[in-house]
């Protein structure tokens, strides 16, 4: 018995028991209490907006490779989930992966709109708080104010990019994440977790694909370096309507990315009743 105890707290869960593990996850994730919800929605806008602005600073080094630049600057992302998924916090991206339990009729979709728009909400309060604090602590002016630069250049990026690149990047995007947090549900342990986070988050985040909380810190920051009076390339797209526009759609593609790309990919091969004749 003993053996057998030591195992269970070791072994991955295979794949059918993951599954519905999730959907406990995702109905114990719609009752908690909205207090709760909004405070740990919060956290993980301020946890992604930590990795957004490591990642910020890594690749405003003129001195990287394309290739070098874009691996180191995914793996500095990482902090980002890591803390979600292992200190606990409310992330959008990750909480579409509750359509799996609408599908198998244990929330309603009225339950994943008042999930899904609270911890939105919350993790925008979060990413913008990050932003602010980043703003005025001094950590832009690094590397001779080339971070600032880079973080304006970032925004206008994002701002120009044309609607249907934006869905379609954040539908690869939240793919990856959700399968990083169905990775990181499968392990039992903190480096289970932080392992099942490294791979998936790393090939998004050097891909350039679009995370919506990530652009809630991204954005934000840009107009407010633009009004502070920071230039850098094509800072003319960085305008509040742009963004808000932009990140609109990219909260879409990453519904579809994770919600069905993943989310009811799992509930279709595991746990959806066999048809009766």
């Amino acid at each position: 018995m003993a053996d057998t105890a030591a195992a269970n707290t070791v072994a991955l869960r295979a794949a059918a028991e993951l599954a519905e593990y999730v959907e406990t996850v995702g109905v114990n994730k719609a009752s908690l209490p909205a207090r709760s919800a909004v405070v740990l929605g919060v956290l993980a806008g301020i946890f992604i907006g930590l990795g957004s602005m490591v990642y910020t600073m890594v690749t405003s080094d003129p001195t990287l490779g394309f290739a070098a630049r874009q691996l180191l600057g995914g793996l500095s992302f990482c902090v980002g989930l890591v803390l979600v998924v292992v200190a606990g916090a409310e992330l959008l991206t990750g909480n579409i992966l509750m359509t799996l339990a609408w599908a198998s009729g244990k929330l309603r979709f009225s339950d994943l709109a008042r999930d899904w728009s609270r911890v939105a909400l919350a993790n925008l309060v979060g990413a913008v708080l990050l932003a602010v604090i980043v703003l005025y602590s001094g950590t832009l002016g690094l590397n001779r104010g080339l971070v600032a630069t880079h973080a304006l250049e970032i925004a206008a990026k994002k701002d120009s990019l044309p609607y249907l690149t934006a869905f379609f990047s954040a539908v690869l995007c939240n793919l990856l994440v959700c399968l990083a947090v169905w990775l990181a549900y499968a392990g039992r342990t903190v480096t289970d977790k932080i392992l099942a986070v490294l791979f998936p988050i790393t090939v998004f985040v050097a891909c350039g694909f679009e995370h919506c909380v990530a652009d809630m810190y991204f954005l934000p920051l840009g107009l407010m370096l633009k009004a502070s009076g920071v230039t850098g390339a094509g800072m003319a797209a960085v305008t509040p309507g742009a963004s808000l526009l932009h990140l609109l759609v990219v909260i879409a593609g990453n519904i579809v990315g994770g919600g069905l790309l993943v989310g009811l990919m799992y509930h279709w091969a595991y746990r959806a009743r066999p048809a009766t004749a």
